[in-house]
């Protein structure tokens, strides 16, 4: 907040009365630094509103030069900022028009004469700034002559604004340069002719930085404008040629008047005279001295003498001498140039002695036209970058290529590598795929660089090297996921085991071994048939190369465990297993995950059983005797009492004792029986031979037929495991037995 005493600057864009009134009353000090041309527009509206007139202001309403003019209208001020703004403003008998004095002269004359059919008298003043009308004048002149134009200055001026419409109008290639940054000549072709105008608020600085900028460049023609620079920075060829780049130039410096004043223009053009003076004074003085030779040599050194020469210009020297790494090279100009040690070249290993010897030409690039002792600084180390940078970026495609070098030293955040003489600023986090702790061990050592970031400005790199280890890495991938093919057998190394599966490193991608595929039979866990770090043999099942999986089998190159069945279950062998089933012929006894076999139950007990579960039930171990093996019908038949009488020998002396006695009692049983046949035969024979006196009777006929049907069983059984009791002869007849019943009796 502004204090009685302290100084209060009006700004050319002028204030309304209300800011002076207000600054008077607060004690301000006023520094008015209101345009002569404003203040004219003050004065005009002024006694136009105190003659009743109605005042039209054209241009913009939040200009602040027009907000500054409204102030000394008063009330009732119109702003019109187009044809259209006149075209409905109210109708006036007396009226007048002032304009913005950075309005383009073509809106203002378009309002006039739309205003003049809506008032009926009219004042018309053109209060349009003579310097800018001038401006935009030459802006529009120096774009219909050239191929390009810049127009230097803030998007939000109002002026710089209008320069670039009209400029755009004319030349297409119009752009409106904020900052020196954004100007680069780099990508413009040799042939343009650049026109440059600027803004009236335009610093100067920025004028002349522009203009350095462009002297810089070897492929644009130029005169420098600073008055205070020396002559020997002035650049004067001895034979100056007019191109088209040089009458850009020339209309920058007609379309810039505030960058150039008059005083400098009459500097640069009095020196300008004063060098050709003394050139014509050379040229005649040989004419006039021609009879001698010695004359002749004196006027022609004398004319390398007033050779100009500029930092940045590159010549073709011859050289001196070599001292200490040091090169002496003759420029042709009064003062001999040196290169230094480090100017020699960007490979310190570079030797002078070794690339250059006494008269030979050599390149060079005036770094110091004057280095205090009277020598110009020369460098071939910056010819040789530009003629390397030229190369590079000549180059298709620049970010997209890989480049090798080597890493020169570390600096804040990085290092600097070497590309073939350019100096390439790779940053920490860009020199590895993982973090480096110490850069320094990439120093002194090859590597492959891509190009990040170009600043073709400042003539800088930026590149890493993980992205070329990262893509190295995806090309390695992806050729290890071409060269996976379906069916084949690969070697891996089981890297992590989880519920459903474990996964496999087949060579840098990893697959999983499914659950289901790590056995043929049932795996709980696949712990059970994996550890971590085994080394097996996997068959590649599938191959999703968009999702970047491989499903691998592990029991595919497993043999089926029938197949072995036969060799890991011979005959006469003991096995054990569990009983996992049981049918009424038998229990089923599981060996292995896939494979079961058959008890059958005349082999289940060593005594003879009804059913099985009398003598097994699920879920028993039991030992058994392997009796068969059918691998092809997957069938092997155990026998649980073989198994019983081999491991206990007691007991299969026993029941050998137990059936060598029933074999006895049977042999025996089997005489009596044949005996008694014989006897039965004798008298059935001795039956038969006897005369058939007297017939039997029914009943006792039966009795007969029973008994001898008795008997007949009784012989023809063959099983001797059990005793019949003996058949007691029936004395009495069925007639016998009714003798008593009365069938009367009811």
């Amino acid at each position: 907040m502004l204090k009685a005493g302290d100084t209060l600057i009006i700004r050319a864009h002028g204030a309304p009365p209300a800011v002076y009134e207000q600054a008077r009353s607060l004690g301000l000090l006023l520094e008015d630094a209101t345009c002569p041309y404003v203040k004219r527009i003050h004065t005009i509206v002024s006694k136009a509103a105190s003659e009743g007139r109605k005042v039209f202001i054209a241009g913009k309403p939040q200009h602040p030069e027009v907000v500054g003019i409204c102030g000394w209208v008063g009330e009732g001020a119109v702003v019109l900022q187009s044809e259209e703004d006149a075209r409905m403003a109210p109708f006036a008998q007396y009226a007048a028009l002032v304009a913005q004095t950075t309005l383009p002269e073509e809106t203002f004359l378009q309002i006039r004469d739309m205003l003049r059919k809506r008032c009926g008298d009219l004042a018309v003043y053109n209060t349009i700034c003579d310097t800018t009308r001038a401006r935009q004048s030459e802006a529009v002149r120096i774009a219909k002559q050239s191929s390009r134009m810049f127009v230097l200055g803030s998007k939000t001026s109002e002026n710089t604004r209008k320069l670039y419409e009209l400029c755009i109008k004319h030349c297409i290639l119009t752009e409106n340069i904020e900052h020196i940054d954004k100007l680069l000549l780099d990508k413009l072709p040799s042939d343009d002719i650049i026109g440059i105008v600027a803004g009236a608020s335009t610093p100067d600085r920025m004028i002349r930085e522009v203009l350095q900028v462009m002297s810089e460049q070897e492929k644009t023609t130029i005169e420098t404008i600073e008055a205070a620079a020396p002559a020997e920075d002035v650049v004067v060829p001895q034979e100056p040629q007019v191109t088209e780049e040089t009458a850009a130039a020339e209309a920058t410096v007609e379309a810039a008047p505030e960058a150039a004043p008059k005083a400098e223009e009459e500097t640069v053009e009095a020196k300008a005279e004063a060098e050709v003076i003394p050139a014509q004074k050379e040229k005649k003085a040989p004419k006039k001295k021609a009879e001698s030779d010695e004359s002749n040599e004196f006027a022609e050194a004398f004319e390398k003498t007033m050779t100009r020469i500029h930092n940045g210009q590159v010549l073709q020297g011859t050289v001196i001498s070599i001292v200490d790494g040091e090169v002496f090279v003759n420029i042709g100009y009064k003062s001999d140039g040196v290169i230094p040690a480090g100017e020699f070249s960007s490979d310190p290993d570079s030797k002078p002695e070794a690339l250059f010897h006494e008269g030979d030409l050599i390149d060079v690039e005036v770094t110091k036209v004057n280095d205090g002792e009277g020598n110009v600084l020369l460098s071939r180390k910056n010819v040789e970058s530009k003629k390397l940078w030229d190369e590079l970026l000549s180059q298709e495609n620049i970010e997209e290529q890989i480049f090798d070098a080597v890493g020169k030293e570390v600096v804040k955040g990085g290092i600097i590598a070497d590309i073939s003489g350019i100096r390439a600023f790779v940053p920490a986090s860009h020199v590895s795929v993982k973090y480096i702790e110490n850069l320094s061990e990439f120093i002194g050592k090859p590597m492959k660089l891509k190009v990040l970031e170009v600043d073709r400005q400042r003539k800088r790199i930026v590149a890493s090297h993980k992205q070329v280890l990262l893509a190295e890495a995806a090309a390695e991938k992806r050729e290890k996921w071409e060269a996976l093919v379906v069916g084949s057998k690969v070697n891996g190394i089981v890297r992590r085991i989880a519920d459903f599966g474990a996964f496999v490193d087949i060579g840098g991608i990893d697959g999983l071994v499914h659950v289901t595929d790590a056995a043929w039979g049932r795996v709980k866990h696949p712990s059970d048939v994996f550890t971590i770090g085994q080394e097996i043999e996997v068959l590649i099942l599938n191959v999703d190369v968009e999702k970047e999986r491989v499903s691998l089998g592990y029991k595919q190159l497993q043999p089926k465990p029938w197949m072995l069945a036969g060799e890991k279950y011979p005959i006469g062998s003991i096995v054990e297993g569990k009983v996992v089933r049981i049918v009424p012929f038998g229990a089923f006894v599981a060996l292995e995950s896939t494979i079961d076999g058959l008890i059958h139950i005349s082999q289940v007990s060593v005594h003879r059983i009804a059913k099985v579960e009398d003598e097994l039930k699920v879920g028993d171990v039991v030992r058994c005797k392997v009796l068969e093996v059918n691998p092809e019908a997957k069938r092997i038949s155990l026998s649980r009492k073989e198994a019983l009488l081999e491991e206990d020998p007691e007991l299969a002396e026993r029941l050998r004792a137990e059936k060598a006695e029933r074999d006895r009692q049977y042999a025996e049983r089997q005489e009596q029986r044949t005996q008694q046949r014989e006897v039965q035969t004798q008298q059935r024979a001795t039956r038969d031979a006897a005369p058939r006196t007297e017939r039997p009777s029914n009943g006792e006929q039966d009795r007969r037929d029973a008994s001898r049907s008795t008997d007949r069983r009784r012989r023809n059984n063959e099983d001797g495991d059990y005793e019949l009791p003996p058949v007691e002869e029936a004395k009495t007849s069925l007639a016998s037995l009714f003798e008593g019943l009365n069938v009367d009796d009811k």
